[in-house]
């Protein structure tokens, strides 16, 4: 149960780690968007505060006074009933305001929010700080994420400067097994009475059939067999347009895979490094992901099956793709307003992904969380487990 007496001290916690990820950062990398798929640091700055003065302060607090009457055009995502915004790919064109602004900005409505959080706060209130706080830790991810696209371009394949808050290495060198699950009905969906996103709720039961499914994600040697065997130029692995999506691109590697010398080097933000075999492999897309479950026989688990057996193996090394399509569950209805585009509008052409990554902030992962992308996305921190 979320209450006003926890909500202030996760706030300070959950902004401060923010704060801390991007201190080492120098001026010049605030604002670099290679791809439209990337926000610039400076622009998730301001986004993260945007979204608590828009949906708390404007909200809640009696006569509250926008800092500033243009930051809602710049820093605005894809909420349409908040109005007008810039487009996606020109988050990387705001020279001003500058990172010292955007700071500014955000240590002026921190202020704001600090307190409004001494009053009396309503079920209602505390309820949009909290999605605030999940909103805000989904966008620390989503910065290592894109800090490593954007530094990856780099010929010079700079490194993070600062301190990891986690470990950044999972490394698995036993055998994959596979357990085995009996058919019958399960349960699926959020059902605890704890914060969940809406596109997990409407618990559900589920008919599956008996089905395997590995202890284990797949790891870098086991993918650099499939690349060997020439996985790369065999169609016959392929989804039509995941084969397109191949020569267009001219993909046959993992991202952020370089050979130097006849050896596989794998660029981290620790700087470009040797690739290690035991390690799990990442930035994979759902297309890469597919063709490799059909190169060993097998295939990739439904989210239904990802979650009946999440208990036994162990998760949240890293995302993972599922068969699933990115659909509602049943019962499900989206909010009014703003918060109803929230997710809800991205249910179609996007594939599930299931589980979590070393990169995930502490607290924000569980079994029942369902992100989701693009089947030919693979900036994101994405791997492969197998079923059968």
């Amino acid at each position: 149960m979320i209450t006003s007496e926890n909500i202030l001290k996760r706030y300070n916690e959950i902004r401060a780690y923010t704060e801390n990820i991007f201190r080492p950062l120098k001026t010049e990398d605030y604002v670099a968007q290679p791809i439209t798929e990337t926000s610039p640091p400076k622009w998730s700055l301001g986004h993260t505060t945007w979204f608590f003065e828009t949906f708390v302060l404007k909200k809640f607090k009696k006569d509250y006074q926008l800092y500033n009457e243009d930051y809602p055009l710049l820093f605005n995502s894809y909420y349409n009933y908040e109005g007008n915004r810039i487009s996606r790919h020109k988050r990387g064109d705001l020279t001003r305001p500058t990172v010292e602004e955007v700071f500014q900005y955000r240590h002026s409505v921190d202020q704001e929010m600090i307190a409004f959080m001494q009053e009396d706060l309503t079920e209602e209130a505390t309820n949009f700080i909290e999605l605030g706080l999940q909103h805000e830790q989904q966008h620390q991810e989503l910065f290592w994420t894109d800090l490593k696209y954007t530094f990856s371009l780099n010929p010079l394949f700079p490194k993070y400067e600062g301190r990891f808050p986690f470990s950044s290495h999972t490394y698995f060198n036993n055998p994959m097994k596979f357990i085995k699950m009996p058919e019958g009905i399960y349960e699926i969906g959020h059902k605890e009475n704890a914060f969940c996103y809406d596109n997990e709720l409407g618990a559900h039961k589920v008919y599956l059939h008996d089905f395997q499914i590995a202890d284990r994600p797949v790891t870098n040697a086991e993918y650099l067999e499939f690349m060997n065997d020439g996985g790369y130029q065999n169609f016959d692995h392929w989804h039509d347009e995941a084969w397109y999506w191949l020569q267009q691109e001219h993909i046959s590697s993992p991202l952020y895979w370089h050979k130097k010398e006849g050896k596989w080097m794998n660029y981290s933000l620790t700087g470009l490094q040797p690739l290690n075999p035991d390690q799990l492999v990442t930035h994979i897309s759902y297309y890469e992901a597919f063709a490799f479950a059909r190169w060993k026989g097998m295939r990739l688990p439904t989210e239904f099956e990802w979650e009946a057996a999440s208990s036994k193996f162990e998760w949240g090394k890293r995302w993972e793709w599922t068969e699933s399509a990115y659909l509602p569950y049943p019962g499900y209805k989206r909010a009014e307003g703003a918060v109803g585009e929230y997710n809800g509008k991205f249910m179609v052409n996007q594939k599930v992904l299931r589980g979590a990554s070393i990169y995930t902030s502490p607290g924000h992962s569980r079994y029942t969380y369902r992100n989701f992308f693009h089947p030919l996305a693979r900036w994101q921190f994405s791997g492969i487990r197998l079923a059968k």
